[in-house]
């Protein structure tokens, strides 16, 4: 690749320092039947065929699904307008907006972002924006290592694996020492939480309603956590707060979480948003970017990147990440739709959220060998045992167009038999009905 600068020796040394014989070694941990077979590409052909080609192979995806599909990521409304205004060529194109006098519009966006932020969460302050919710996380861990000078992270069993996932690759070759209690389908386990804790401990990690859908006040956890000197990180679900109580109202040192709900799509997979709150002490400890609002010398209203002297291209040295670039477009769009929905309206949400899973809840304990497990409060969410591998059930039902819901044993291999399933105001009345009829055919 005579693009790439490195001489041959230059890249034995990094590969060395790296622990690995060839560059291929860092490809080996994606299965072989995931690999490309080959980069042979076919001769070329008019963009009429070329067109029609991706439309077939495009077909292939199950875009026609009823979603029942949750675990972090959910198929909400996103009202037209959501997509019409962010696509307007004055955010579009626009990038990083180091120059106030002509980035004004952008960095009225960012900051009108933040305070969506900071009301729904109830906290003092928020930062635009993190890439995603997992990522949010590790920095939140970053922010409170910090900030306490301590060296040991303490997680509850109920946080999402695919967050558990990202912040052990993000945090591999960092000396920090992390602890997780037994992974239960229920709220999070005190006893086990406040026995892990030490002197070392310098955060708490819980989530809600966490990875089952089971929701909590954790209002106890933070007051145990703090008179031990002890930061606390809430991973929330943004739609859930306008149900339950926030947390600002629970007294957590910083909140993150996935703003995927927030007018983005599914996108199979991305680009997402993670969102991130603190308390006042806290802010310098931030990564990412915040846009403050101040005057000009004419007294005019004025938009600013504000506190920098946190990031890394100001002190190096003392930088906490190397996050400096918001999710611009993603954080519009969470806006918009925010601004769309009104506290009304996204409270209505919630709330058709809830009652539509308390009705699909109903309908699949109605079901001849379908338990539903551990009813404890819960937003949208609940996980049903099935007499039958759930990810087998789940593959006979997709085939007649529904996704049922995210089988455990995916993450869990003591949990083949469990379902999580995951309701949004999107499902209706018929859906429900057409989940628990086909679940029943399929375990007969």
């Amino acid at each position: 690749m005579s693009y790439v600068a490195n001489t041959a020796e230059q890249q034995v040394a990094m590969l060395k320092a790296c622990g690995a014989r060839s560059v291929d070694d860092f490809f080996s941990v994606i299965p072989e039947a995931a690999r490309p077979r080959s980069f042979a590409l076919p001769g070329p052909k008019s963009e009429m065929e070329v067109i029609e080609r991706f439309r077939q192979i495009a077909s292939r995806n199950y875009s026609h699904l009823t979603c029942f599909l949750g675990g972090g990521f959910y198929d909400h409304y996103i009202p037209a307008a959501v997509a019409a205004l962010a696509s307007r060529s004055e955010f579009y194109t626009a990038y990083t907006p180091y120059q106030p006098e002509l980035s004004q519009g952008t960095l009225q966006a960012i900051y009108e972002y933040q305070t969506d932020i900071c009301r729904l969460t109830g906290m003092d302050v928020a930062n635009a924006s993190m890439y995603d919710g997992g990522t949010a996380l590790c920095e939140a861990c970053q922010m409170a290592l910090h900030a306490t000078g301590r060296t040991r992270i303490v997680l509850d069993g109920g946080i999402n694996p695919v967050y558990h996932k990202m912040l052990d690759s993000y945090t591999a070759n960092l000396s920090i020492d992390f602890a997780q209690t037994d992974i239960r389908t229920g709220p999070a386990d005190r006893a086990a939480l406040y026995d892990a804790l030490d002197d070392r401990t310098a955060a708490v990690i819980v989530q809600n309603p966490n990875f089952f859908g089971v929701a909590d006040d954790v209002s106890d956890i933070v007051e145990h956590c703090r008179q031990r000197g002890i930061l606390t990180i809430l991973s929330v679900y943004p739609t859930a707060l306008a149900f339950l109580k926030t947390p600002g109202e629970m007294g957590v040192d910083i909140t993150v979480g996935e703003g995927q709900p927030l007018g983005i799509p599914l996108a199979f997979g991305g680009p997402y948003l993670g969102f991130m709150a603190t308390t006042r002490k806290l802010v310098r400890r931030m990564p990412g970017r915040l846009v403050g609002r101040t005057a000009d010398r004419e007294g005019r209203e004025a938009f600013v990147l504000t506190l920098q002297a946190r990031e890394q291209h100001i002190r190096r040295e003392k930088s906490t990440s190397n996050i400096c670039t918001n999710e611009g477009l993603c954080a519009l769009r969470a806006h918009i739709y925010l601004s769309l929905m009104g506290k009304e309206g996204f409270k209505r949400v919630a709330e058709l959220c809830h009652a539509k899973a308390r009705y699909a809840m109903d309908r699949l304990k109605a079901v001849s060998g379908i338990e539903v497990l551990d009813e404890h409060p819960f937003f949208n969410e609940f996980v049903v045992r099935l007499p039958m591998d759930a990810g087998e059930a789940a593959g006979v039902l997709v085939e007649q167009g529904l996704a049922p819901g995210l089988p455990l044993g995916r993450f869990y291999p003591d949990m083949t038999n469990l379902l999580l399933v995951a309701v949004t105001e999107k499902r209706t009345k018929r859906d429900i009905g057409m989940l628990a009829e086909s679940l029943e055919a399929a375990l007969r």
